[in-house]
C-alpha cells in the first residue's frame, strides 16, 4: 500500500553481525534479541518483499536504498547483486539509488568494481588517524583495523567509487577535531559526519538481556566511559567550523554544518535529529522487523514485520506518528526558552535523559556542547543564509575572513 508521506528505512540485511568487536558499538549486541533464531541473513523472500513494498511506498520518483549493519560485505557480493537485480525488477520507472555504510576491511577489488559498476555511494567508518581509530576500531581478537580500512579506501579512489566518511567521536578522538578533519581531507573525503556516541549501561541485563539502554528505562544507569563529553563534543565541531568556514565552505561537506545552514533558512532540516519532529527514519532487521528508529532497536519499539503488515501503513502507524511526535512534545521548558531551539529541537531522543534544573525529564546529554556550538556558528550563518537569499553564493563568507 502506498504511504502518504515519504519515508526512510534503513535495513539491516545482516542484523548485527558484524567481523569487529568496537568497544562503543550500540549495535552488537542486539544480536541477542534474535539469539534463538536460525536466521543470520535476510532471505530471499524477505528482500524481495522490502524491495518491492519500499518502492511501492515511496511517492517520489526517486528512491533511496539504505543499506547497514552490523556489516552487510559478510553477505558477499552475489547477495546484493541480487539485490540489484530485484530493484530493476521492481522499479517500476522510478531512479534508484543506494547507500552502503561499510567498516571498510572487507573491501578488495571484486567489491569496489561493483560498486563503481551500480553506482553505490559508499559510506565508510574511520575515525581519524592511526591511533585514534585504533582505539576503539578493533577486530574480534581485539587487532587493529587501520591499515585494512585504509586499503578499502584506496581501492574505493581506483576504482572511482564515490564515498563519504562517518567518524565517530568519543571520549578519546574529542581532543584531536583539526588533526581528524586534516586527515580525512587528506585521504579524499569531501563529505564527513561526525556522530557523537552517548550510551548508557545497566547494572544488570534486562529480560531482553540488553546492556545498553533508551531514554526512558526507569533502572539505575550510567554513562559509558567512551561517551563523548557534552562540551567537548560542542568545542569539537567548533574547530573544525573554525578551519571549514576558512577555506573549505562549498568544497568540504560537513554534514553538521550544512544542517545547520537549512535551519538558519528556515528550511525543514535533512537530517531528523536536528527537525522539531521525528519518526520518518525506520530501522529495518534481517528477518523483516520493522523498529521506530534504528537507534530504538527495542521490543517496545517494534512496529511488526513486513512480512505480516505494509511497510507504508507502518511507517504512517498511530504508534509511529506518536514516536516522532513526542520528539517535539516532551521537550522540557528549558529547551522551549533556548535561543538556539530552532537549529537543535532537543536533537535526537536517544540522547534526551537528563533532568533540567527546574527538575524536568528530557534535557539532551549533549545540550551544552550544541549550544556551544550553534551560538559559535550564530554569525557565519546569519551571512551564508543572507547571501543565499540575496541569490550569492555562501563560499563569499571565506573572502571576509581573509
Amino acid at each position: 500500500m502506498a504511504s502518504a508521506k515519504a519515508f526512510h528505512l534503513m535495513a539491516k540485511p545482516t542484523g548485527a553481525i558484524c567481523n569487529l568487536d568496537c568497544t562503543y558499538c550500540y549495535y552488537l549486541e542486539k544480536e541477542s534479541l534474535y539469539s534463538k533464531s536460525s536466521q543470520r541473513a535476510m532471505n530471499d523472500d524477505v528482500l524481495e518483499s522490502f524491495i518491492r513494498q519500499y518502492i511501492q511506498a515511496q511517492p517520489s520518483d526517486v528512491v533511496d536504498f539504505s543499506w547497514q549493519g552490523g556489516e552487510p560485505t559478510l553477505l558477499g557480493i552475489q547477495y546484493f547483486e541480487r539485490v540489484v537485480l530485484l530493484q530493476k525488477k521492481h522499479a517500476q520507472g522510478k531512479l534508484i539509488h543506494n547507500a552502503f555504510q561499510t567498516n571498510g576491511t572487507l573491501i578488495d577489488d571484486a567489491w569496489a568494481s561493483f560498486f563503481a559498476r551500480n553506482d553505490f555511494l559508499v559510506g565508510v567508518s574511520i575515525d581519524g588517524p592511526r591511533a585514534l581509530h585504533d582505539s576503539y576500531r578493533v577486530d574480534k581478537g581485539g587487532a587493529p583495523t587501520y591499515d585494512k580500512v585504509m586499503r578499502g579506501i584506496r581501492l574505493l579512489h581506483e576504482h572511482g567509487v564515490e564515498f563519504n566518511t562517518l567518524t565517530v567521536v568519543h571520549r578519546t578522538n574529542v581532543e584531536y577535531p583539526l588533526e581528524i578533519y586534516e586527515f580525512l581531507k587528506e585521504i579524499g573525503s569531501s563529505y564527513m559526519q561526525f556522530i557523537p556516541i552517548v550510551e548508557r549501561t545497566t547494572e544488570q541485563p534486562r529480560a531482553d538481556r540488553l546492556l545498553l539502554i533508551e531514554p526512558g528505562f526507569p533502572g539505575p544507569t550510567k554513562v559509558t566511559d567512551w561517551s563523548v563529553e557534552p562540551l567537548a563534543y560542542g568545542r569539537f565541531l567548533s574547530k573544525i567550523f573554525d578551519a571549514w568556514i576558512r577555506s573549505d565552505v562549498s568544497r568540504v561537506y560537513v554534514q553538521h554544518f550544512e544542517v545547520a545552514l537549512q535551519n538558519w533558512l528556515g528550511m525543514r532540516a535533512s537530517l531528523c535529529i536536528f527537525r522539531s519532529t521525528c519518526g520518518s527514519a525506520m530501522a529495518l532487521e534481517h528477518n523483516g522487523d520493522v523498529y521506530s528508529c534504528d537507534h530504538f532497536v527495542y521490543p517496545a519499539y517494534r512496529l511488526g514485520n513486513l512480512m505480516n503488515e505494509g511497510l507504508g501503513d507502518m511507517a504512517q502507524s498511530a504508534e509511529q506518528i506518536q514516536f516522532g511526535q513526542q520528539k517535539r512534545d516532551g521537550l522540557p521548558s528549558m529547551c522551549r526558552k533556548c535561543s538556539v531551539r530552532f537549529a537543535c529541537h532537543g536533537e535526537c531522543p536517544k540522547h534526551r535523559f537528563v533532568i533540567t534544573s527546574e527538575g524536568e525529564h528530557g534535557l539532551n546529554y549533549l545540550c551544552a556542547g550544541y549550544k556551544y556550538f550553534f551560538q559559535h556558528i550564530d554569525p557565519f550563518m546569519r551571512y551564508m543564509a543572507e547571501e543565499l537569499h540575496a541569490g550569492r553564493e555562501p563560499a563569499s563568507v571565506m573572502h571576509l575572513l581573509g
